[in-house]
């Protein structure tokens, strides 16, 4: 299988080079439009600033490479952040594959830390990029079926996308958010899953045998 991963200027992108090889794929990391487009899976991670990062794909073009894309396409934290229409962040115009506005935590409370840095429980969770999350016998052994029924998953984030038609997995901190949003071929996660140990590896298995 030949996976692609986007090549911009975003932190992060090598952790999820190496999750890849750890589930002995050899991924691409490029910015050149037609390896993107042959690729049979594509992943947009990224850590960084969406006003940044957005001009930078739109001076390279690959802001409507990426919208244009056909195969599954799986975006990671900032990467599922600039797939939305609208970041607070920077107050810029993103991909807008979802018609949903990035918005920034607001604390109600002394505990409230932005960013939101640590494990989080992710929960009603849809599509095939959660196959078998839920069901113990699914799972090879009691540790991972306790996992999957009970799956946490790295975050690190001061945006969150609110709750819309898209949302495929929520999580909560401050408020109810999308932890995970899909439609037609575009998948993604606000939290690492190269960084989420056994469920994030699930996930990424899961999202590599989707079918296009």
């Amino acid at each position: 299988m030949d996976v692609a991963i986007v090549k911009y200027n975003a932190g992060n992108i090598y952790s999820v080079v190496n999750a890849m090889k750890r589930l002995g794929i050899e991924p691409v990391l490029t910015d050149d439009a037609e390896m993107l487009q042959k690729a049979d899976r594509v992943l947009f991670p990224g850590q960084g600033q969406a006003r940044e990062a957005m001009e930078y794909l739109k001076a390279h073009q690959l802001d409507q490479v990426i919208k244009n894309l056909k195969q599954p396409v799986l975006g990671i934290c900032v990467g599922q952040q600039l797939l939305c229409r609208h970041s607070e962040e920077g107050d810029v115009d993103c991909i807008g594959i979802f018609d949903v506005d990035v918005k920034r935590f607001q604390p109600q409370k002394h505990e409230d830390k932005v960013p939101a840095m640590g494990w989080n429980e992710i929960y009603d969770l849809k599509t095939e990029l959660y196959k078998g999350f839920g069901n113990r016998a699914d799972a090879a052994d009691a540790a991972m079926g306790e996992a999957l029924q009970h799956p946490y998953s790295y975050f690190v984030h001061s945006y969150y996308v609110p709750l819309c038609e898209e949302t495929i997995a929520k999580a909560d901190y401050i408020l109810p958010y999308s932890a995970s949003l899909h439609k037609d071929n575009f998948y993604t996660c606000q939290f690492h899953p190269e960084k989420s140990g056994k469920v994030g590896e699930q996930i990424l298995k899961n999202f590599l045998e989707i079918q296009k």
